[in-house]
């Protein structure tokens, strides 16, 4: 059996080398809840389609990785309740037990370099907890950027994360953080973070090229592009940082701790801002989703002229 199952679509394009967009599958099981996962979800497919690029939703189900999914299986997906969030420590031994799973951003790329996938559309990657040098909080994200060659669209990390030290942290990696069309660092809910972007690019094909030339020069690893979320869309940094901060002293006070601490903290924030936040993460997962699809059409129309050096 194989361990990688690619729907029909999906198969179908990636054998005649078409755009195709990866997307995570836990914002439709963790994210957002019934009904709104889904439609989102079908929203998030469509503005892939819209630009011209094949979605490929990733899941685990039944013990197999999926890439790709049928509308009745997305519907499923949306619907299931008790289903495992999986990253890359988890990813392959729920499959041996034969269990169902939604990818976070690094089990998303795993999924897609096998399936041959080089762009994939998320809202916002991890990255180094606040008060990481006491409880050694690190998304596995981060070093999943570091080793998967795919390119991955996002609004920044999330904004409820230690910021600088994430980029530090992405730097000594050697993980490209590129500004699309902006030197300033997104965060997540707000177009600037006040930190400066490392890299900028302004056009889909200068993402393409320097998504070969890595691959040419025997760099290991992929490419996070920081897309700003829409300014309409957006909760400006003054706004919504005094309700991150809250949201950490609350976390610290209650004693909430490790895989607890992401949704604690974007619960306190959706009822802080009233929904806002999660309107601005639609938005934004939506944005991203049609940034990567041209990005994946500039890759699929790029030759590949770079050889590695001898």
């Amino acid at each position: 059996m194989p361990l990688v199952t690619k729907s029909p679509e999906v198969a179908a394009a990636l054998a005649e080398g078409r755009a195709v967009v990866a997307l995570e599958s836990t914002i439709v099981t963790h994210g957002l809840t019934w009904p709104r996962n889904l439609e989102t979800a079908r929203k998030v497919e469509a503005a892939v389609r819209a630009e011209g690029a094949v979605p490929a939703t990733i899941a685990v189900r039944g013990g197999r990785l999926r890439v790709g999914m049928e509308a009745g299986e997305l519907e499923d997906l949306a619907r299931a309740s008790g289903i495992a969030k999986l990253s890359r420590a988890d990813l392959a031994s729920q499959m041996a037990l034969g269990g169902d799973g939604s990818t976070t951003v690094a089990a998303t790329m795993i999924g897609a370099r096998l399936a041959g996938i080089e762009c994939f559309a998320t809202g916002g990657v991890g990255g180094v907890h606040r008060g990481a040098e006491r409880s050694f909080d690190v998304s596995a994200d981060l070093d999943e950027l570091a080793k998967t060659p795919v390119t991955v669209v996002c609004a920044g990390v999330k904004a409820i994360l230690d910021l600088p030290k994430t980029l530090e942290a992405l730097e000594t990696r050697g993980v490209p953080v590129i500004g699309w069309r902006t030197e300033a660092f997104p965060a997540f809910w707000s177009r600037d973070s006040g930190l400066p972007c490392p890299l900028r690019m302004d056009r889909e094909e200068q993402v393409a090229r320097a998504h070969r030339l890595r691959a040419a020069l025997g760099i290991a690893g992929g490419q996070l592009v920081a897309n700003p979320i829409p300014e309409a869309a957006e909760i400006p940094r003054a706004e919504i940082a005094p309700v991150i901060d809250a949201a950490v002293a609350q976390a610290e006070a209650e004693g909430i701790s490790g895989k607890e601490v992401t949704p604690f903290l974007l619960a306190h924030v959706v009822e802080a801002t009233q929904g806002r936040s999660l309107d601005a993460n639609v938005a934004l997962v939506e944005n991203n989703a049609r940034l990567a699809a041209r990005i994946a059409l500039a890759l699929a129309e790029a030759p590949r002229p770079y050889t590695k050096a001898r």
